[in-house]
Parts: C-alpha cells; structure tokens; sequence
C-alpha cells in the first residue's frame, strides 16, 4: 500500500490556480477546469498527496459546469466537512491524506446510481489513464474505472 501524504515540496510546484483551489479552499470558475469533457478511461488522484479519489467510471455529465463523480473509488481517502461559508449549508469534500479542498458533494446525483453528485475541481486533480495506471502503482484500482 501506498504511503499517501501532503508534501511541501509538491506545494511548492502547484500552479497559483491549483493551490487557490487546494490550499486556500477556492473553486475554478464554471466550465473551465481541464477535467470537465475528460472521458478518458482512469483514475483521478488528488494533486498533492497522489491518493485515489474517482475511476473514470463514476464519473458523468451532470452539467454543473465541473467534473461530477458518483461516488470516489476509495471512500476512506475522501473526508466530508460542513461548510457554511456564502450563506448556505454545504458539505465540502477534502482528500484525507494530502488534505487539499477538492469540491463539494451534494444529495442531487442519478438516484439510479447512488443520488450523489461529488463536484470536484479539476484544479485539485492529476489523472492517470488507464494504461499508465500499472507503471504508476496504480494497477489495483484497474477493475474499477470501466463499467462493467
């Protein structure tokens, strides 16, 4: 298993966008992030920590204006928080091990697949495709970014 963890020096290298987005808890504007139209096969893994959050095959167009996932691909790297900042209620999704600000996640998704909407920005992402998964130690979540 992989040792996932925040590391300075990865800070260091983000893009003023990606640590806005990660380190300072802001959000891409609507319909620009780099994942948005991704439909490549893979995985999707927190920017700074490298820890697996999304497999391509939860991931669907759900037209809020960022990538939408149904659920992450290893629940236990995904940490859920009350937000309550702009005036509303909200719950805001962090990677548990790099604790970057990835999104938010909201009770409005397919209810054929679960009824979540995990509203993640790209800014906070790295994907890895498929056929680079192995070499990049990600081989065991493989099974899990295609529908089967």
């Amino acid at each position: 298993m992989a040792n996932y963890e925040r590391r300075p020096e990865v800070i260091e290298q983000l893009t003023p966008e990606q640590y806005r987005v990660t380190q300072q808890s802001g959000t891409e504007r609507p319909g620009t992030g780099e994942y948005l139209g991704n439909k490549a096969t893979g995985i999707y893994v927190d920017i700074v920590s490298g820890e697996p959050l999304f497999a391509s095959a939860a991931k669907y167009e759900s037209g809020c204006g960022w990538p939408s996932f149904v659920k992450p691909i290893e629940p236990d790297n995904i940490v859920e928080l009350r937000d309550t900042a702009m005036g509303m209620v909200r719950t805001e999704v962090r990677s548990r091990h790099g604790d970057s600000h990835l999104g938010h996640v909201f009770p409005d998704g397919p209810q054929e697949r679960g009824g979540l909407r995990y509203c993640i920005n790209s800014a906070a992402l790295r994907f890895i495709a498929k056929e680079d998964m192995e070499a990049e130690g990600y081989g065991s979540y493989i099974d899990q970014v295609e529908d089967v």
